[in-house]
């Protein structure tokens, strides 16, 4: 990644040696916050990423020290319909005083599933509180709002078959052609069963998605360690998760340290046979390990995965349990249920589709960016924030069509000195094709238009800003051309 200096949101403060994500990079994702464990829902024409919110803690004297998790009561939302430019939707306060459940403490690892009840669309999140329970919230949208529909926790060790599972957490759920819903969770090594942990478990979901049906059953997964996943292929179903660390001699045909293994089955409960390893761990990738979570998911006719490294924090200087969600694609072999294994990368996926500017565009939606923040905004959704002079947002693959735009708007506010939003095609110095005058002290949420000239067929775009020096220039909210 290339160095550059780049604020993380909620800190308030640059951190020395950050990184900004530059083209043609694909992973992370985002690069403004950090986000782990993913799971993914499709729903209409995108893809929703669900994330562990990781923030950076500091120590006394201001240094980062190792995340403790301890602190993670929110849960972090992107999208995307194209799989380069990406709309942060923010955070779902899920768990703590203020979150939806306020019986839970802290908010791990989510899962969500798309269910229609009764003619209409319901989504259910589930979430780990730390390791001794999952709960589930329920919305109306994929991103909300969010209630507590039962007031406590799904699962707990008292569930039926739950009782000896030593991390209960990192559900997994699974909506089967017959409507039929399964989630999977759990995790841990008991002492002397590194080989055979049996800490996995399903069970069936009840019709509503807020209530389990009978006893968990164990999913008896080789050197399991953590992190569910649940997909079905062609009548196959696959479960994967991650291997434990244990350094001891391994059989020969166990999946090594601290990769994404699978099993199928041809019934989603089960038996199950263990097929091997479709994942390395990230050190083998991008050279800082930890732990390795997943979610596999199948968008527009291909199929991916997406799962975290500590990329960001690494290029930041602060490799101590900060995670980012990457994206690569994933193949299933047509001759056997097995998976071809993946190699992550920093290059991600391709954009499959050019995009529209000539819709609203949500200000939050970036495929790169260098020094911007984002922060929820009192009229909805999320604004840019903490805007600095040559600080800059861009999206991939922006289709102006044969006839080009003729002007641009934006939606903007806070601004405390005069200021210009530059527009800019392929690069933060490419062709310039206009520029958006921001006047002094226009502290109301307001929007400006400015006349654009050549900017035709497809480019990269870049909002590049500039304005006085030591001065956060403005809030963005959204934008868009017209042809």
């Amino acid at each position: 990644m290339n160095q550059e200096e780049v604020k993380m949101e909620d800190t308030g403060v640059k951190v020395a040696s950050a990184v900004g994500k530059l083209p043609p990079q694909g992973n992370p994702l985002v690069s403004h916050k950090f986000g782990a464990d993913p799971y993914a829902l499709v729903y209409g024409d995108r893809v929703y990423l669900y994330m562990t919110n990781d923030v950076l803690e500091y120590n006394a004297d201001g240094s980062v020290k190792d995340n403790t998790y301890g602190n993670i009561n929110q849960i972090g939302v992107i999208s995307s319909d194209d799989l380069a430019n990406w709309t942060d939707h923010g955070v779902i306060a899920a768990a703590g005083p203020s979150g939806a459940a306020r019986w839970a403490t802290q908010s791990w690892a989510p899962a969500i599933a798309h269910k229609a009840m009764d003619g209409k669309d319901k989504f259910f999140l589930y979430f780990a509180n730390n390791a001794s329970g999952i709960g589930v919230l329920e919305g109306d949208s994929p991103t909300g709002p969010w209630k507590d529909p039962i007031g406590k926790a799904l699962i707990l060790r008292s569930t039926p078959g739950v009782e000896d599972v030593t991390w209960l957490f990192d559900p997994a759920v699974f909506v089967d052609d017959d409507g039929k819903a399964y989630i999977y969770f759990g995790g841990g090594v008991p002492e002397g069963k590194d080989e055979m942990p049996n800490t996995a478990r399903v069970m069936e979901l009840g019709d509503d998605m807020t209530s389990v049906v009978g006893e968990a059953k164990v999913i008896p997964a080789p050197f399991m360690f953590e992190d569910a996943g649940i997909n079905k292929h062609n009548g196959t179903y696959y479960y994967t998760y991650c291997s434990n660390f244990y350094d001891g001699v391994r059989p020969e045909g166990s999946p090594p340290a601290g990769e994404i293994a699978y099993m199928t089955s041809d019934n989603p409960l089960g038996p199950w046979t263990y097929r091997g390893t479709i994942l390395k761990n990230p050190g083998y990738f991008f050279g800082v390990g930890g732990n390795n979570h997943h979610v596999i998911f199948r968008f527009k006719d291909a199929w991916y995965i997406a799962y975290h490294a500590q990329t960001l924090s690494q290029a930041m200087g602060v490799a101590q349990g900060y995670r980012s969600t990457h994206l690569n694609q994933l193949t299933f072999r047509e001759a056997d249920p097995s998976i071809q294994e993946i190699t992550a990368d920093y290059k991600g996926v391709p954009q499959i589709i050019t995009f529209n500017p000539y819709n609203r565009v949500e200000a939050a939606t970036i495929a790169w960016q260098s020094g911007i923040a984002t922060e929820a905004a009192a009229s909805g959704g999320m604004a840019v924030t903490d805007i600095d002079s040559g600080d800059w947002i861009a999206l991939s693959k922006v289709d102006f069509g044969s006839k080009g735009a003729s002007a641009f708007t934006a939606t903007l506010s806070d601004a405390g000195a005069a200021s210009v939003i530059e527009l800019r095609l392929d690069a933060a110095d490419g062709k310039l094709v206009g520029k958006l005058q921001v006047p002094a002290a226009a502290a109301e949420l307001a929007e400006y238009r400015t006349e654009v000239s050549g900017a035709e067929g497809v480019h990269d775009l870049y909002l590049v800003f500039k304005g006085e020096p030591e001065t956060k220039l403005f809030k963005l909210y959204d934008w868009q051309f017209s042809e």
